[in-house]
């Protein structure tokens, strides 16, 4: 009988330790490029191979199309979209019911086929609020259950966006603070005047502003990209992209810690270089790319002042080849870059050495690469096929996964499903 009671408590004790290990691996995506800003998911038990027919848990149509990705929070999935000229916030539960929809604003502009409209910026929470940013200009606050808690125009506050595609950029959440990049201008040989802002995320108004000046000129002065945080445990700063310079700033009051140039090289200066992919970071390096097939920088990360003629600023360069949209991704002393043709390539992150340059499919990517299970989950536009390749210094395609509808949006992972938001629906891939 004690032996019996013995077991049974073990066995009680073995359950409990079972769940509660699939409820730590159960992560939360709270933002565009995940929970550290890295593309990169802890997560182990994440599905490789999908079709229309297989492996969906779940498939909802949304109201109208966006490249932002689906973010979410324990039971809650959030997702901007537009629904013809308005621009709203959709909340979803993660059995695939919509819970609510709230229209922020209208005013829509359609890029390239939906691939970059208004609904581009991804939203962000703290698992208490979302904010949701639009590409002209509005900026709200809501709480899980979709009251308003503030809404304003950073058009209105910050002065007309001149950038052709519109305002595409995520802010950063930390802390208190919202942080956006304002990076835009006239096509003129006017040198860039852009703008970095911090607001208070509780109440909506300014913390400070910086005026980001650089001596890019044309439609070099228009930026797509997002800013990132850097934080390695002793350095903490924001990393803004665009206008021919990537710009680190203080995260208290803006000031500016380093900049460099050479991403659009002046001794053979393209006045269209406008930047669209985000740096990457990992402790010490930060990785920039530039756009047009143009370089590549690894870059150390305790930096001061201007350094771009500053050699030992630089880790390495690679000269050639950089990604135009996907944003790089650094895991386990390697990073990846996949191109806009679906070339992946695969470089020592401490030298810069090309490891491997190999196709995966062979259509224009605009989403970001994720890392998730050991395993990089590359997303190509027209056909929303994913292409997951073992991580790791030997090039290795696992699956193909094609669900015929177009995919601008970078995959979102949580609770051993990858969230996938295409033009038409968002789907839950996996049990």
């Amino acid at each position: 009988m004690k032996l019996t009671s013995t077991i049974f408590r073990m066995l009680i004790t073995s359950l409990t330790v079972c769940l509660l290990s699939s409820i730590v691996v159960a992560e939360n995506w709270p933002q565009w490029r995940g929970p550290q800003g890295n593309g990169i998911s802890s997560e182990t038990d994440v599905p490789v191979k999908w079709s229309p027919d297989e492996n969906i848990a779940w498939r909802l149509e949304m109201p109208g199309p966006a490249g932002s990705t689906p973010i979410i929070w324990e039971d809650r999935i959030f997702v901007s979209s537009v629904d013809k000229d308005m621009l709203s916030l959709v909340c979803v539960s993660t059995d695939g019911k919509q819970l609510w929809s709230k229209t922020v604003g209208k005013g829509n502009k359609n890029v390239r086929g939906d691939e970059g409209n208004y609904a581009s910026p991804t939203p962000v929470t703290d698992g208490k609020h979302v904010w949701v940013f639009f590409g002209q200009g509005d900026l709200a606050c809501f709480d899980f259950d979709g009251n308003e808690v503030w809404a304003k125009n950073l058009q209105e506050e910050y002065g007309k966006f001149e950038i052709q595609f519109g305002m595409s950029s995520t802010p950063v959440l930390h802390g208190d603070n919202l942080y956006f990049q304002l990076i835009h201008g006239k096509w003129s040989s006017e040198p860039s005047r852009g703008i970095v802002v911090a607001i208070d995320k509780s109440s909506g108004k300014e913390v400070w502003k910086t005026m980001r000046l650089t001596d890019a000129i044309n439609e070099n002065k228009h930026s797509y990209a997002s800013p990132i945080l850097y934080d390695d445990g002793k350095l903490q700063y924001l990393v803004t992209h665009g206008a021919d310079y990537v710009i680190a700033y203080d995260l208290k009051d803006g000031s500016e810690i380093w900049r460099c140039g050479n991403i659009n090289p002046k001794a053979n200066y393209n006045d269209t270089l406008r930047l669209v992919a985000t740096p990457a970071a990992a402790p010490g390096l930060i990785v920039v790319p530039s756009a047009k097939g143009g370089p590549v920088l690894g870059l150390r990360a305790d930096l001061k002042g201007n350094v771009t003629e500053d050699e030992s600023a630089y880790k390495w360069v690679m000269e050639r080849g950089t990604p135009d949209v996907p944003s790089p991704l650094i895991h386990d002393g390697l990073v990846y870059l996949c191109r806009e043709n679906g070339n992946l390539i695969c470089l020592d992150a401490e030298s810069g050495e090309k490891i491997y340059e190999e196709r995966t499919v062979a259509e224009r990517h605009r989403a970001s690469p994720v890392l998730a299970g050991g395993h990089i989950y590359l997303t190509a536009r027209n056909s929303g096929t994913v292409t997951v390749v073992k991580a790791g210094r030997d090039f290795e395609i696992v699956s193909k996964n094609t669900l015929d509808e177009a995919i601008s949006a970078s995959p979102a992972v949580s609770g051993g499903r990858i969230y996938l938001r295409s033009f038409d629906a968002l789907y839950a891939v996996g049990k």
